[in-house]
């Protein structure tokens, strides 16, 4: 058995060298592993955000890589002893197959820099999410087009050609995907005029629109509403609508009005007066917006005076927190007064009765 197996590798010597080369392919691979695995060992000492993208989008291509050229190579050596059509193709398949793998680590390496450059660990500053959406998307689809334009010339093909057929067709694109061409631009006028970004919390009442924005598409944006559902808008929408962004809002305003009884008209001044005392002495209150506490109206059953001023807070729960205590403090100096937050009463008036006369 083995001298048949030697006589074999002996007559057959490309058999030897396709084993050698297969197995220094694997060898290669191997130590290829272990330079990145030292590699990532030190990285980790060290919070660089491109160091880190750059060895975990090499990972798997560059494995793939490898076993590319190394199947390649081995193909054409037994293309060489086995003279089929086939392996005519070796060479284009394996220049189609690296670019492929060179733009598959280009994605990879875009889209671990947008997933984490607004990662608090590799930047103190913010960073617009938005913005970095937007470039990651137009960087991802421009590594993809250039792959395909690489690998068509590659392959044969004119790209000069192909550029020019583009050209025509995108003119019979563009009349038939009107719309898809405006959201594309409606996405683009988003991007670079930022009126909300994604987790802010917006609302336009000409499409009764309202909620929080999840995700900013070429096409559509994706906002989840106050009750959890999602709701989809056409970019277009946003290039003639009316959007609101109380997200970015510097305050928020507590204007009130509260009525005491006519009997109480005496100390109405007195109550003003602390009452605007206290605001001005609260701590969760804004002194440099403008703040007034003033009797305003006679009204039906009340004498009504009104506050208005603004919290320093923008957040929903601790502004209202904070409107509660303003309210029940107001309460306490109006009884502290000996007054009494008046409600809606009606007073009845009987003439008297004419003498002489008699009711029937």
């Amino acid at each position: 058995m083995l001298d048949e197996l030697l006589q074999l590798v002996t007559g057959n010597s490309w058999v030897a060298e396709v084993f050698i080369i297969v197995f220094g392919t694997a060898v290669v691979r191997y130590v290829a592993k272990a330079v990145l695995d030292r590699l990532a060992a030190k990285f980790e000492q060290t919070r660089n955000l491109y160091d880190d993208a750059l060895l975990e989008a090499i990972r798997r291509p560059l494995g793939l890589a490898i076993w590319v050229i190394g199947v390649s190579w081995a193909a054409q050596v037994v293309g060489g002893q086995a003279q089929a059509e086939i392996f005519a193709q070796v060479d284009a398949a394996r220049d189609v197959a690296v670019v492929g793998i060179l733009v598959w680590f280009a994605v990879r390496f875009i889209r671990f820099v947008e997933e984490h450059v607004a990662d608090g660990g590799y930047h103190d500053k913010p960073v617009d999410r938005t913005t970095v959406s937007a470039v990651g998307k137009l960087l991802r689809a421009t590594a993809i087009i250039t792959g395909v334009l690489m690998a068509m010339q590659t392959l044969g093909f004119s790209v000069s050609g192909v550029l020019a057929f583009g050209g025509i067709g995108g003119l019979a694109i563009g009349f038939a995907a009107q719309d898809l061409l405006a959201n594309f631009f409606g996405a683009l006028m988003i991007f670079l005029d930022r009126p909300f970004a994604v987790g802010d919390w917006i609302r336009s009442t000409d499409k009764n629109i309202e909620g929080t924005v999840e995700e900013i598409g070429w096409r559509l944006t994706r906002i989840r509403t106050f009750d959890q559902r999602p709701l989809y808008v056409p970019n277009s929408l946003f290039t003639s609508l009316i959007v609101e962004n109380p997200s970015r809002m510097l305050n928020r305003r507590i204007n009130e009005t509260i009525g005491v009884r006519y009997d109480d008209v005496d100390v109405l001044p007195a109550i003003v007066t602390d009452v605007e005392t206290m605001l001005q002495q609260h701590s969760d209150i804004d002194q440099s917006r403008t703040l007034m506490v003033n009797f305003v109206t006679f009204g039906a059953s009340s004498l009504d005076f009104f506050i208005y001023t603004f919290t320093k807070t923008t957040a929903w729960a601790e502004f209202h927190a904070i409107k509660q205590d303003v309210l029940f403090k107001i309460a306490d100096i109006i009884d502290s007064h000996g007054a009494e937050i008046a409600f809606p009463t009606q007073t009845l008036l009987v003439a008297p009765e004419a003498s002489g006369e008699k009711q029937p």
